[in-house]
């Protein structure tokens, strides 16, 4: 559905996205992924989550934020019932 390579990152506008999974059933969806920032999103999520002019500036990263991040958060253990 999606074509990765006329895509740029929604949050930080890196030029490469990659293809991560696409829809079970054909055509409805891609679930994209920014090789710099990691944002992933899926192609049927509205514009402001999809596409960088629609992305809220709050939110919007460059490259230098990312280089000076203080802390990137861990990933907590998951829960067992």
């Amino acid at each position: 559905m999606a074509d990765p390579t006329a895509t740029v990152c929604p949050r930080c506008a890196h030029q490469t996205v990659e293809l991560v999974f696409t829809s079970p059933v054909p055509g409805v969806w891609d679930v994209l992924q920014c090789g710099r920032c990691l944002y992933m999103w899926r192609t049927s999520e509205p514009e402001r989550r999809t596409r960088r002019h629609a992305y809220p500036e709050a939110f919007r990263m460059t490259a230098e934020d990312i280089r000076s991040a203080s802390e990137v958060p861990a990933v907590p253990p998951l829960k067992t019932s």
